[in-house]
């Protein structure tokens, strides 16, 4: 799962914070599929969760706070997507620390997050985008 250009919309920072996380999304997915040694995988595992952790809500904040100052249409449903991701992420933290690491589990996640990044980045921050270009480019 790599980067492409197409994802981008049109706003440096939020562009340049997506493609950070389709890199750190990226090496996890390619870790956990690779043979490598479980107790590396799991490092990566733990590593990937603090990352997203951290990193989503301040890449949340800053592409919300964007969404405002350009008097978004859509800011509260993105904003409810958002939440619901910091949410899943949370879960699946929940889930490690009760459950320890399995291997579907690990799996899961990797998906989980694959999935939501390209869905939400490919379609819904795409009309952030539109907006803006609507509007006569970066506003």
């Amino acid at each position: 799962m790599m980067w492409k250009e197409k994802y981008k919309i049109g706003v440096d920072l939020i562009d340049e914070q997506h493609e950070e996380l389709f890199r750190r999304v990226s090496d996890f997915t390619r870790i956990i599929r690779s043979e490598e040694d479980w107790n590396a995988r799991i490092d990566k595992v733990k590593e990937t969760m603090a990352f997203m952790k951290d990193y989503v809500i301040v890449h949340f904040k800053e592409e919300e706070d964007y969404q405002a100052k350009i008097n978004y249409p859509e800011l509260e449903a993105h904003k409810k997507a958002h939440a619901t991701f910091k949410e899943g992420i949370d879960n699946y933290v929940k889930i490690f620390e009760e459950e320890g690491f399995n291997e579907n589990r690990i799996q899961e996640f990797g998906g989980k997050l694959m999935t939501w990044l390209i869905m939400h980045v490919g379609n819904m921050d795409q009309k952030i985008g539109e907006y803006v270009k609507s509007k006569g480019g970066q506003i």
